[in-house]
């Protein structure tokens, strides 16, 4: 049997870091939301055991071993499975790696739910969840991705309802960030950096957007900006200059909202609809190593597809 799934990238609207737990993980408050834009992936049972990875696509620094999170996670499904096959793995890269859209992260994820339809029992969703908490803060999340308020170290996930699709540019720099340096950086600098990181918490911001959204356009701008804020840019910005510099541009377009995904070093701007990220596209300096796109946000269920984002 053979199974196609789609492994969507994930915007942080909004990233507070709550604290240092004493086994060095680190407590977490995000809004994350889902991309329409996604790496895809097809799974295989086979006989032999051991797991076989084929990549395509957007392959560039993309480890094709063990270090390869799709890998790690159907390794660590078929051994809690005790299952004496393995498994091929065709992986076809359009997320940038690493980009803090959640690329690696959401293959595992993929692969791990894409393994229980396979072998369906094979895995209880407890020990599932619990899989996919030991591989990164961000795959559980993946299990079954749509706008959610995550908490902890990632492992609490609430849905977000009334969430519309939201027209976003990514602009990613080019130069590579590695999400242990940022943490690091933010660590090393935490106590200089608190006081003005201080802020109303992620549900505090979701409870004033709902609010925003019974008035005028105002309001909801208003909320936005204090949403997207992410506690991590500043460490991100003193590594990767070219951070701050995308920022600016990208403000400049006249964004609703500007803010770094994640530990970065993709930013991305909000838009009124896919024809304003367009044009904010064309109008952001062209610099060697810099990639764009303009996509969509998935909405929370419930709601079209088509929405405040455009066509």
């Amino acid at each position: 049997m053979r199974l196609t799934l789609r492994a969507p990238g994930k915007v942080n609207l909004g990233l507070r870091m709550l604290g240092r737990r004493a086994d060095g993980y680190h407590r977490l408050e995000s809004l994350f939301v889902p991309l329409e834009w996604a790496d895809t992936l097809r799974l295989a049972l086979r006989s032999a055991p051991g797991v076989a990875l084929t990549l395509r696509g957007e392959c560039a620094g993309v480890p094709e071993d063990e270090r390869n999170l799709a890998v790690r996670a159907a390794q660590a499904f078929l051994a809690e499975a005790a299952h004496a096959g393995g498994v091929a793995i065709e992986l076809d890269k359009r997320l940038p790696s690493p980009g803090g859209l959640g690329g690696g992260s959401s293959d595992a994820g993929a692969v791990l739910r894409g393994l229980a339809e396979l072998l369906p029992g094979a895995v209880a969703p407890a020990r599932l969840r619990a899989l996919a908490l030991g591989l990164g803060a961000d795959v559980p999340f993946f299990l079954a991705p749509a706008p959610a308020l995550v908490t902890g170290i990632g492992e609490e996930i609430l849905p977000v309802d009334g969430l519309a699709p939201l027209a976003l540019l990514l602009a990613h720099p080019g130069a590579p960030l590695a999400t242990a340096a940022v943490y690091a950086a933010y660590d090393a600098g935490a106590a200089a950096l608190t006081p003005s990181n201080a802020g109303p918490s992620i549900r505090a911001l979701l409870a004033l957007r709902e609010e925003a959204g019974r008035a005028r356009a105002g309001p909801i701008e208003t909320s936005l900006r204090a949403l997207v804020r992410n506690d991590l840019e500043p460490a991100a910005s003193r590594l990767c200059p070219a951070v701050p510099e995308l920022r600016k541009e990208i403000e400049a377009t006249g964004a609703l909202a500007v803010s770094l995904s994640g530990s970065g070093p993709t930013v991305f701007g909000v838009y009124p609809d896919v024809a304003a990220a367009g044009e904010a596209q064309r109008r952001i300096a062209r610099r060697p190593g810099l990639r764009t796109w303009v996509v969509k946000t998935a909405p929370s269920a419930g709601l079209p597809a088509t929405g405040p984002a455009g066509a």
